[in-house]
């Protein structure tokens, strides 16, 4: 049964009456609408807060959280905070997470960079004074100047920055939660044919440069195997097991080694560049250059082909394979993803699809 509303009392406005109390502290109930609010005073200030529901089990659930946002306030007793100082907090929190990797730490740095040349007042401002409509109005900005991709990263460290202030008592919400991240669209792979692989070969190799033809086996290697140009720094003639026909990939982007099986295309070449150095120590890296960008540009001027880069070699390994008919999450664990194939299904899905489609048609009845 709905309780009774007393009658407003002289020197309160009207619209008090509105508001019910219910057997719960610092829960209230909203009459016109039926939702109910949490109600705490911080600091001698009254605060009420919708919880968004009108089901007293939930709201229960729900004012926990209120209070302990609020008790965190006061706790701070309403200290104003500079937006400066929460980020040097983000600041010490990257240096001593020991997951992050040094070229992490230097992209999350880059970004607060370019942050505080975009949004300055993010660091001069009391954090608990900027609004969505603040992060919204900066969102707009960095957008028009930055990729998607670099927009969301960037978009990641502002909320993490807000998060810190909130778990600190120095605000109640996250402003930049609902701040819309922007699609990125996937890369337009433009890669070579394999008639056009091999030409392009044939001119770094004989382009006449001092290493033409140690920038030749690094560019057959990354094709070969699908490795990450970092990756390949670190591989030795010990990683190389030919009696096996596997590679040990020991240095990786994720922290976790993995072992990818020789093709023949990979085993010919290491076979050779073994036999001309067979008398190199097994500890000495199989690579005697680790960039050829340069060669690669050239190389594919001369071979009339769009311009590709030591990545794109890495996704015409995985292009070949699929083509090959090998099955995507093989693929997927070949280059050392962790995610079961989802990545290489978004970014090479049409490729199996037309495998497929191809494969279809020698089906008959």
């Amino acid at each position: 049964m709905k309780r009774a509303v007393p009658p407003p009392t002289k020197g309160k406005p009207a619209a008090d009456s509105d508001w019910i109390k219910t057997p719960y502290p610092n829960l209230i109930r909203y009459e016109p609408s039926g939702n109910y609010f949490g109600r705490v005073r911080v600091n001698g200030k009254l605060i009420r807060r919708s919880l968004e529901t009108h089901v007293l089990s939930v709201a229960k659930l729900k004012l926990s959280d209120f209070l302990q946002d609020h008790r965190r306030l006061a706790i701070n007793k309403g200290q104003s905070i500079k937006g400066e100082v929460i980020i040097e907090m983000f600041k010490k929190e990257i240096e001593d997470d020991h997951n992050n990797k040094p070229r992490t730490k230097l992209y999350k740095q880059e970004v607060l960079i370019a942050l505080k040349k975009t949004w300055p007042e993010l660091y001069s401002t009391d954090i608990a004074r900027i609004t969505q409509k603040d992060c919204n109005d900066w969102a707009a900005r960095y957008g028009k100047d930055y990729s998607p991709t670099r927009y969301n990263g960037a978009l990641g460290i502002v909320r993490r920055i807000f998060e810190i202030a909130v778990e600190h008592g120095y605000r109640v919400d996250n402003p930049a939660k609902f701040v819309d991240r922007r699609r990125v669209k996937p890369k337009e792979l433009n890669l070579p044919s394999q008639a056009q692989f091999q030409e392009m070969a044939r001119h770094i190799e004989t382009s006449g440069a001092g290493q033409a033809k140690d920038c030749a086996n690094l560019f057959r290697f990354l094709a070969f195997s699908g490795l990450r140009i970092d990756e390949v720094r670190h591989v030795v003639w010990n990683d190389v097991d030919f009696e096996k026909g596997l590679l040990h990939v020991r240095i990786t982007k994720n922290g976790k080694d993995r072992w990818i099986p020789l093709n023949t295309s990979l085993r010919q070449l290491l076979e050779q560049m073994r036999a001309e150095r067979a008398k190199e120590s097994r500890d000495k890296t199989v690579m005697e250059v680790f960039e050829c960008q340069k060669s690669i540009d050239r190389a594919a001027k001369l071979a009339g082909v769009k311009r590709i880069t030591h990545h794109d070699l890495r996704h015409l390994f995985a292009t070949r394979c699929i083509e090959a008919g090998v099955d995507i999450p093989t693929v997927s664990r070949w280059l050392g993803h962790q995610d079961g194939g989802a990545l290489c299904m978004k970014t090479y899905g049409h490729l199996r699809d037309e495998h497929s489609q191809r494969e279809a048609l020698k089906v008959t009845f």
